[in-house]
């Protein structure tokens, strides 16, 4: 576990920039062209508009966990690392009840790296909700349903590791993904296990899961080994698999090929990012490619009926065709800030980055439009887009914030 967790720390060598980003591994380099790129000065040509912010605990801060916050009903759900699941009204900010999900042992580690055989807990998912539940997931393989309306706790079980991808409300089953490869099914009823699916993970690998996504009867994992493979959500059964990339390279970091964020399904197409530098459109049928790029991310995709959203692993931002992954644009003006997985926001796609901005690209051009700045601090979790169009952010220090874009 501990080789898989420390390619964060070598991800440096790969990722421009990564050791100079100050105040994260403390200092580094001052040379220009591995700094972030330094941000323009611009007015913003859109009103964006902040609804509200509030305070949600300390946060993920080092840990990467990649934590976001979820939408059910008129609630934003937000976990912390210490235990905590929190509902806050998602036009108002006000905290509508908060939960202590998990007891905490040995007070939590607020480290990057812990050992195997630590007692500490912590929530490390980000919430699953759906069906009148907020499902979470613990450092030492919890798993526990909680009443979306009151936060009292319905069920808990437990899995074989970690569990850092969001868990998945699918149809009568909850499905979770854990650290160590396995595929879990529960009764959405009362947590019973009902199946699981075991697979072998490479040894070294970017800190993070790919959480289950939902298709029709089935769902869609992204694994390190730069595979999608779908499962039947009623038993668990393999539909199919196809490599996105294959891990090659003389070292272990070179044949890291991590599918680790967010896979977006819709028409015909399941579309995937590596992080061995592809991103592809898959057959939902077969899982045959329909197309592919060289183009890879650490972070996952945004997709709308036209076009599939991209940043790379050096920040630069691609709108492809989604028909054949052509390129329409790219915007290179946040290189090494360390983006988040792209959004869709109305007209715009936007991402966050390392010092907790949040950026508004157009969907035509990628031309740059919009800035604001959540809080001084890294935004690593994906920012969610609710039907209204309210866009949430959260940063590593448990600061979340609402925006909308106002006509």
């Amino acid at each position: 576990m501990l080789r898989r967790i420390a390619l964060i720390c070598l991800i440096a060598f790969t990722l421009n920039g990564c050791s100079t980003i100050k105040g994260w591994f403390g200092g580094g380099s001052k040379n220009a062209a591995s700094e972030p790129a330094e941000l323009k000065k611009m007015a913003n040509a859109i009103a964006v508009k902040r609804l509200w912010s509030a305070g949600v605990g300390k946060g993920e801060e080092k840990l990467w966990l990649r934590q976001k916050p979820a939408l059910i009903g008129n609630k934003v759900i937000v976990v912390d690392d210490n235990g905590r699941v929190r509902a806050l009204d998602a036009m108002s900010g006000k905290t509508l009840w908060e939960s202590k999900a998990l007891e905490m042992k040995s007070g939590g580690s607020r480290l990057l790296f812990w050992r195997k055989n630590s007692t500490e807990t912590g929530l490390t998912s980000s919430a699953g909700v759906g069906a009148g539940l907020i499902i979470v997931g613990g450092r030492n393989g919890e798993v526990i349903a909680l009443d979306a309306e009151t936060g009292s706790k319905k069920w808990n079980t437990k899995i074989t590791s970690e569990v850092i991808s969001t868990p998945l409300v699918a149809d009568d089953r909850i499905i979770v993904r854990g650290g160590d490869g396995r595929v879990f099914g529960f009764d959405i009823a009362d947590g019973a296990r009902k199946w699981v699916f075991d697979r072998a993970l490479p040894s070294l690998s970017v800190r993070g899961n790919g959480s289950p996504v939902l298709g029709t009867g089935v769902v869609y994992v992204g694994y390190e080994d730069g595979s999608v493979v779908m499962l039947r959500i009623a038993d668990g059964l393999q539909g199919w698999e196809q490599a996105v990339a294959d891990p090659d390279g003389r070292t272990e970091l070179d044949r890291a090929a991590d599918v680790d964020g967010e896979i977006q399904v819709g028409g015909d197409a399941v579309f995937a990012t590596s992080f061995h530098g592809q991103s592809m459109a898959l057959s939902l049928a077969n899982g045959r490619p329909v197309w592919t790029r060289d183009i890879g991310s650490y972070g996952g995709l945004a997709m709308n009926d036209t076009l599939v959203i991209v940043s790379d692993k050096q920040g630069v931002v691609h709108g492809l065709s989604r028909t054949d992954g052509s390129g329409l644009w790219k915007q290179e003006g946040l290189q090494r800030r360390m983006l988040t997985t792209p959004v869709i926001q109305g007209n715009y796609a936007v991402v966050g980055d390392l010092e907790g901005y949040l950026h508004w690209m157009k969907l035509d051009n990628g031309e740059l439009v919009a800035r604001v700045r959540v809080q001084n601090a890294f935004l690593r979790g994906t920012p969610v887009i609710s039907s209204e169009g309210v866009l949430y952010a959260l940063t590593t220090e448990g600061e979340l914030a609402a925006y909308k874009l106002e006509q």
